[in-house]
């Protein structure tokens, strides 16, 4: 009977301890969401708030003259590039650009062996070590591309765009072109050189004063913070942007080339059950869906970069160059001058008359899209008035509406009876 009474008696103490542990949990899980309910309405733009914490830009006292300070006394004598796009709007033109001036080290897209790499992975749990890779690219070590090549022994053979990469094709590392001479790279010519080790690759990098990256796998400047604050890059972001129609008729002519990188890039906002249901659609239009739906997912990402410069102090905004692919190709000599001015580059006129040949070529094709090539301006800027249907650009009007008004593209006007 004694035994009974005690192991009742243990059995209340341990029920009595575990309540007590339990209660200061629960008053906090309590606190915690009462706290959760009344800052919801604040927390539109997490995203947003936490650049603006790291440019720290709520301090007007003496931080932000520091800062401002720290970015007027930056290392002058390198210039690091990061030309900030999305697939299908016109990015790779605007790299060639680059790619052609005799100052300049170019790398094309470095972090297209990561994506497949790590494929499915999704594109946002991508975006630190993209801007580790960035890192050290920018500062010529290229040994972090074979943690995603699969080969030890790295070669100029194996990154960059080699074929038409001029610092590659050109003198010392191949005889096949002059590095002051302008002009497409022809790729047969340049893939019949001998591979160099990527040590000799480093070495010519370092010899530049200008380093340039282009890539699409970036989702938002907030990524690039840390970049742009750190001194000894003085790294300085040229943002290209097209028309939403036109980008999303070129994604779907290319559709099934950019179907992996749609749904890396869903992946990354699979957590909203509106990004969710679409992840898995019917078969049947499965791979248009994917290359659609992303499209309103990069839609998105605009707007925030758009609200992130807009909130951004004064020495963030003069490191930042906003450009539209059709007041490039419209307008090019122009916009060549206030690119090269802003990248500290100087234009010749062997370079504006490249680019005006390869914006008044014959005709628009998209039979080849990733093919760089002198092209008719005015007939792909306007295309997707042609390809795409009425149901289409309402579609893309919806989902882009405010991101178009803030590019100043102007909405088409529909008749609905």
């Amino acid at each position: 009977m004694k035994r009974r009474l005690q192991k009742k008696y243990l059995i209340l103490i341990i029920v009595y301890s575990v309540l007590l542990l339990f209660i200061p949990y629960v008053l906090e899980y309590r606190n915690r969401r009462a706290q959760v309910r009344n800052e919801l309405p604040l927390s539109k733009c997490p995203d947003l708030e936490t650049t603006m914490e790291l440019w720290n830009i709520g301090d007007k006292s003496s931080n932000e003259s520091e800062t401002v300070e720290n970015f007027i006394n930056r290392s002058q004598t390198k210039t690091h590039i990061y030309l900030h796009a999305t697939w299908r709007t016109g990015s790779s033109f605007l790299g060639e650009l680059f790619n052609q001036h005799p100052d300049v080290f170019y790398l094309y897209e470095p972090m297209w062996n990561m994506w497949q790499t790590l494929y499915p992975g999704d594109a946002g749990s991508l975006q630190g070590a993209v801007r580790d890779m960035m890192n050290s690219l920018y500062r010529c070590d290229f040994s972090v591309l074979k943690l995603y090549t699969g080969n030890k022994n790295l070669t100029t053979s194996l990154i960059f765009g080699w074929k038409t990469n001029k610092v590659i094709c050109s003198e010392p590392l191949c005889s096949a072109h002059r590095r002051d001479d302008v002009g497409l790279i022809n790729g047969e010519v340049c893939g019949k050189c001998q591979p160099k080790d990527i040590r000799e690759l480093e070495r010519e990098c370092k010899k530049y004063p200008v380093v340039v990256i282009k890539d699409v796998r970036v989702l938002d400047l907030g990524v690039l913070v840390p970049l742009i604050r750190d001194p000894g890059l003085n790294l300085q972001v040229i943002q290209l942007f097209r028309d939403p129609r036109a980008v999303h008729n070129s994604r779907l002519k290319s559709k099934q080339a950019l179907v992996k990188e749609s749904i890396q890039v869903l992946r990354s906002r699979k957590q909203t059950e509106k990004y969710r249901r679409l992840l898995i659609p019917n078969r049947s239009t499965r791979v248009e869906i994917y290359v659609s739906t992303a499209m309103e997912v990069i839609c998105d990402n605009w707007l925030n970069d758009i609200l992130h410069i807009m909130n951004a102090p004064q020495w963030v905004r003069r490191n930042y160059l906003h450009l539209r692919y059709e007041d490039l190709v419209l307008h090019p000599v122009r916009e060549l001058k206030r690119l090269y001015s802003f990248s500290n580059l100087t234009s010749s006129p062997a370079i504006e008359k490249f680019v005006i040949n390869m914006t008044h070529g014959e005709g628009y094709s998209s039979d080849r899209p990733f093919l760089i090539s002198s092209r008719d301006a005015k007939e792909a800027i306007y295309a997707w008035r042609e390809r795409l249907s009425v149901e289409q650009v309402a579609q893309v009007e919806k989902y882009c509406g405010e991101v178009m008004r803030k590019l100043g593209y102007q909405k088409t006007n529909v008749d609905k009876t």
